[in-house]
């Protein structure tokens, strides 16, 4: 089993950045992939950005390219996601997840709100 414990999100007016975080209670190099998924009210869970733990480049969602930053410290098994110029419609719980063989593991979630 993976547990998955997030930090960051909070409070930022449109234009900031923001910095998330998730710790992974196994070594990141024993899970196949880690990613960001977030949900807004009344909207379907969708796909930020994920990190294949084997070498593959990240995938991002097209509505965060060139904003949002994915990357992993290999020795605290943490997952980051950098957010920078942060808009209202990225409003939303963000949750970590991990793919560990054939099972899939979240977060807690974490919000995100971005005023305008």
């Amino acid at each position: 089993q993976v547990q998955l414990v997030e930090s960051g999100g909070g409070l930022v007016q449109a234009g900031g950045s923001l910095s998330l975080s998730c710790a992974a209670s196994r070594s990141i190099f024993s899970i196949n992939t880690m990613g960001w998924y977030r949900q807004a009210p009344g909207k379907q869970r969708g796909l930020v950005a994920q990190l294949a733990i084997g070498g593959a480049s990240p995938n991002y969602a097209d509505s965060v390219k060139g904003r949002f930053t994915i990357f992993r410290d290999n020795v605290k098994n943490t997952v980051y996601l950098q957010m920078n110029s942060l808009k209202p419609e990225d409003t939303a719980v963000y949750y970590c997840q991990a793919t560990y063989g054939r099972n899939i593991y979240w977060g807690q979630g974490t919000q995100v709100t971005v005023s305008s």
